[in-house]
Order: structure tokens, then C-alpha cells, then sequence
């Protein structure tokens, strides 16, 4: 079993999640998710990004806004719309009863016998 694999489909299942909690606290630019990701040691490239943004938009849990840039093209920033903020509140429910779920199973005090 390849541990790497594992550890990318878990991360994959709580990166809308970890999206939405950025843009939960505030219009947010794509590369600014990316950077506070990163600094959470949650990497995610824009080519992920981009698509996982496309689909909540079109899902209409997103908005956007162009604002002009004085070095370069405008950027679009994004927020959460009615609809996303009630999907996001559900997530964290849900993350919440998984993450002490998890938490009690694995921090158990009890002695685990491993099979040969």
C-alpha cells in the first residue's frame, strides 16, 4: 500500500473544506488561498484551485467581483454566497464529528495488538 496515495486522497477530502474556511472570513484572491494554504502546510497548486473554484461558483456557493490591478490584468476575487456559507456551516459539523471521531479511535488508551 503506497502511504503517499493515502495521505493525497485524505488531504483531498478536506480541501474544499479548508477553501471555503479562507473565504468564509472574507473576499479572497486564488493566489492568496494558495500562499495561506502552503503556510498551513496544506499545498495546493492553482491548477487545483482554479477548477474546485469554477465548480462552487457554478454550484452557487461562490461569487466574484473583478477588481482592476496596477500590475496586471484585474483579479477576481471571491466570496461566499448565502448557499455557501450554509454548505460550509454543514462541513464544519460534519469535520467536527469526524475530527473527535477520529480522535477518540486513534487516541484510545487501550493496548492495540498488531497481527503478523
Amino acid at each position: 500500500m503506497n502511504i503517499e496515495n493515502t495521505q493525497s486522497q485524505m488531504r483531498k477530502g478536506i480541501l474544499e473544506f479548508c477553501i471555503l474556511s479562507i473565504i468564509r472570513r472574507g473576499e479572497a484572491y486564488p493566489s492568496d488561498i494558495v500562499e495561506e494554504m502552503k503556510s498551513a502546510n496544506l499545498n495546493i497548486l492553482e491548477g487545483t484551485l482554479y477548477p474546485l473554484l469554477t465548480r462552487l461558483k457554478n454550484a452557487d456557493m461562490l461569487t466574484y467581483r473583478w477588481v482592476e490591478s496596477n500590475s496586471g490584468p484585474p483579479r477576481k476575487y471571491f466570496s461566499l454566497t448565502e448557499k455557501g456559507l450554509a454548505f460550509y456551516r454543514e462541513l464544519e459539523t460534519t469535520w467536527k464529528e469526524l475530527a473527535n471521531a477520529v480522535d477518540a479511535l486513534a487516541n484510545k488508551s487501550e493496548k492495540i495488538t498488531v497481527n503478523p
